[in-house]
């Protein structure tokens, strides 16, 4: 389970203004952006046409990461805020904690799509919070010689959601000509942001698709959460429905095929730098980082007054897809046994 410092909620929870909230809302987006280079890189490492069951449940993912970090920046708008996506220091520099002071040791590589990746990594990230076992920390916890204990994603959301219920007005002050909407998500999980509890129910739609709820593996639209996804890759068997077991769901559904041989063996962490300036395979990697940074500005404009470009900037990302795949492809020269991996270098 992700663990974020507590000092995260604390000023949550000390909130007494809406701009107090804004860098808050603003550290939402770039977690919810930074588990997206990850998941394409095990994506992008699945060679074409093999493990189409994986690949889709990892795509389907990607698109929801996607979704969550639009949430957040039109959550961020309403309240009166500013997005700020097209900056170097919005991006990980991987391998990476993941951002707002994660504090289990976690580091986040870019690497090809194992079992092990998906258990200690992708898992890991999704992971549902236990009520019993990390409950939201009081102030008194930061007394001198008290030891740090980490708060979840799941606590931060929550912390958020109740702050935004305390202090805000029921009627958001943003602009709602910022208001992101697509016809690439259904209504029921992108709207606009105008009032606090459209906010609220926003916000319980990050959590529920990523965690499920506190009871159930499924999120309020019916679909696997995030964390049970990639359990069926572990795994190996779909989740369903299951009347003659106490939970309800198992495990024993169709089988999802793993074989490594339809994996590229991608060279962990790579980057711009460590292939020759003239080069083909610089040439490439250096498009793969010249559409992702497209992506990013595109984003930046979209939740900064342009909101009728998302569509576009959304279709870079199939740009992205084929640059990605031909990369992973492409052998590392001088590294025997490895292909190139996408390395989200951020470019001006």
């Amino acid at each position: 389970m992700l663990k974020l410092h507590p000092q995260y909620i604390a000023s949550l929870q000390t909130a007494e203004r809406l701009p107090e909230l804004f860098p808050l809302v603003q550290n939402a987006i770039e977690l919810e952006h930074s588990t997206i280079p990850p998941y394409l890189t095990a994506m992008f490492s699945i060679k074409p046409n093999t493990e189409g069951s994986i690949w889709n449940i990892l795509h389907s993912i990607v698109i929801e990461e996607m979704l969550h970090m639009t949430i957040a920046s039109n959550i961020l708008n309403a309240l009166g805020g500013q997005p700020k996506i097209d900056l170097p220091n919005f991006v990980p520099e991987y391998p990476s904690p993941l951002p707002m002071g994660i504090g289990d040791g976690l580091r986040v590589n870019l690497e090809k799509l194992t079992k092990d990746v998906v258990k200690n990594t992708f898992m890991v990230i999704e992971e549902p919070e236990d009520p019993l076992e990390f409950p939201i920390k009081k102030m008194d916890l930061f007394a001198a010689g008290v030891p740090v204990e980490y708060s979840t994603i799941g606590e931060f959301y929550e912390a958020l959601k109740q702050k935004i219920d305390e202090i805000a007005p029921d009627e958001l002050p943003g602009d709602p000509e910022k208001q992101v909407t697509s016809g690439f998500f259904d209504k029921s999980v992108l709207f606009p942001i105008l009032t606090k509890q459209d906010a609220i129910n926003a916000i319980d739609i990050i959590v529920e698709q990523g965690e499920g709820t506190s009871t159930s593996p499924i999120d309020f639209e019916g679909e696997i959460a995030h964390y049970y996804r990639f359990e069926e890759i572990y795994v190996g068997r779909a989740l369903v429905k299951d009347d003659s077991v106490e939970t309800g769901y198992s495990f024993s559904g169709e089988e999802i095929t793993f074989d490594p041989a339809n994996i590229q063996p991608l060279f962990p962490n790579t980057k711009a730098s460590m292939l020759a300036p003239g080069s083909e395979e610089r040439r490439r990697i250096d498009e793969f980082n010249a559409a992702y940074a497209s992506l990013l500005k595109g984003l930046h404009d979209t939740f900064n007054g342009h909101p009728e470009k998302l569509n576009n900037t959304i279709g870079i990302m199939f740009d992205i897809k084929l640059l990605g795949e031909k990369l992973c492809a492409t052998v590392f020269p001088g590294k025997p046994g490895y292909t190139i991996g996408p390395s989200f270098d951020y470019q001006k």
